[in-house]
Order: structure tokens, then C-alpha cells, then sequence
């Protein structure tokens, strides 16, 4: 279901502009995210993509535009900030502790404590939990992280998200290292948790995923939107040529 006019985004942004010294990484980049909508973010390695995101997630700062959450202006100085108010952002290398198990990984930082003990208890039965809910299989909530394929790591850093209760989860090339049938259970997953409401902006090179899960996609070209479609109304192919045409296709739109 793709957003309409009338439904007040989960979250926009509007006009954004970044950039590094003399690199222009963003310029006036716009994006709307509908509740529960799955938003794929393409375009080619310089597009800009997993900056924009970074901007959104409270990483880094943007030299101008907004970024409004259900209709009210925010401003994230850093991803604590963005993470209380609804949006997780998983980086490609997960961000987790190898060498601890997975329950301590998905409530890394606030353990449930009893006086001055953590409380193991409690927390592997919420980590348990929240694997049921997202049914995630994995032997143990005690098995150490770096003992766990790609996969199921990356499991591990979705469970982790959603233990924030997220309104928006962003995923940086989630499926790029993973095997088929591990990317199969991903999208699976992306689908039951827009089921429960929570929408998603995925960062992809494979199109196929995208259009397996999305709603709509927006294409990136040289840090400028160049062009969205509605998965329904649209093909591999024509994303395809947005991504490399994407200058053409913006000069033959502003004549």
C-alpha cells in the first residue's frame, strides 16, 4: 500500500542538503514515508543514499532542510536523539558484540537489572520474546553473536531494533552478504514486521528485494532525487533506467 496524499507521513524530509568540504553529498533531497510503508532507496555507490539515511538516523547533521515526524518538525543532534523518537538504523556490519551472547546483544547498554545484578533471567525471556514475535529461529539466546552466520546475525541487530518498539526502521544493504535462503527469511521478516506497523526504508543494490517487499522506490543519482515510482506501477527495468539515465530523464522534466 503506498502512501497517499492525504495520509500524513511517518516521516518527510524535506530539501536536505549535505555536504563534506567541497563535496556536495546531498542537494535538496526530499522523501515521505507513509506508516507501515516499505520505501527502497537506490542509485549507484556516490548517489548519496546511505548518507540521507544517516542524516535521518541523527548520525550526521544537515546543512539545511527539515525532517518532520508525523507532521511535526525534529531535530536530531545525535542517533540517541532519533532513536526516541521511533527510527533504528542498521548499519552493514550489524554494530554487535561478538564475543557476548544474544540476548545481552539485543538489550546491549540497558540490562534489566535486580539491585546491582544484571537480571539474566529476565532479560533472555525478552529476548525470547521478541524472537518469537519476529519468528526468528536461533538454538539459544545464549549462543555468543560471532558463532552465528551472516544471517542470523543480522537477525540478532532487526530483534535488537525492534526491542525499541521503532515507527521506522532503516536497513543499509541488508540482504548484501547473506545467502538465498537467509534472504528469503529477511524478507519475510521486513514483511511481518510492516504487517505490524512499522514502516521501512531499505538501502539496496538488488532490485529484486525491493520489489519483493516495497511499496515504492526512490532513486538517488549524484545526491539529487532524480525519480520515484510505485512498485505496483512500475518494472526492474525502468528503476534500472532512472538509475543510469537519471540526469536525461531530470533535464527532460524541468524544460
Amino acid at each position: 500500500h503506498a502512501m497517499s496524499d492525504a495520509v500524513t507521513p511517518v516521516v518527510e524530509m524535506r530539501g536536505i542538503s549535505k555536504s563534506f568540504g567541497a563535496v556536495q553529498a546531498l542537494e535538496n533531497v526530499s522523501l515521505r514515508l507513509g506508516p507501515g510503508e516499505v520505501l527502497g532507496l537506490v542509485g549507484d555507490n556516490s548517489a548519496g543514499k546511505s548518507t540521507l539515511m544517516k542524516v535521518l538516523s541523527g548520525a550526521y547533521s544537515k546543512d539545511s532542510g527539515a525532517i518532520l515526524m508525523e507532521g511535526q518538525e525534529v531535530s536530531f543532534a545525535t542517533p540517541h536523539d532519533s532513536r526516541g523518537r521511533g527510527i533504528e538504523m542498521i548499519y552493514q556490519d550489524f554494530a554487535l558484540c561478538g564475543n557476548m551472547d544474544v540476548a545481552a546483544n539485543m538489550f546491549l547498554g540497558r540490562w534489566p537489572t535486580r539491585g546491582f545484578f544484571v537480571d539474566k533471567r529476565k532479560m533472555e525471556q525478552e529476548a525470547r520474546k521478541v524472537l518469537e514475535r519476529l519468528r526468528v529461529e536461533i538454538a539459544s539466546v545464549n549462543l555468543r553473536v560471532e558463532s552465528l552466520s551472516g544471517g542470523r546475525q543480522q537477525l540478532v541487530a532487526i530483534a535488537r531494533a525492534v526491542t525499541f518498539n521503532p515507527k521506522v526502521l532503516i536497513l543499509d544493504e541488508p540482504t548484501a552478504n547473506l545467502s538465498v535462503p537467509a534472504t528469503e527469511r529477511l524478507l519475510e521478516l521486513m514483511l511481518d514486521l510492516k504487517r505490524q506497523g512499522v514502516a521501512q526504508i531499505i538501502i539496496s543494490h538488488r532490485l529484486q528485494d525491493i520489489f519483493a517487499v516495497g511499496d515504492r522506490v526512490m532513486v538517488l543519482k549524484r545526491g539529487r532525487g532524480v525519480g520515484e515510482r510505485r512498485i505496483a506501477e512500475t518494472t526492474e527495468d525502468e528503476v534500472l533506467g532512472l538509475i543510469v539515465q537519471g540526469d536525461a530523464v531530470e533535464q527532460t522534466s524541468r524544460e
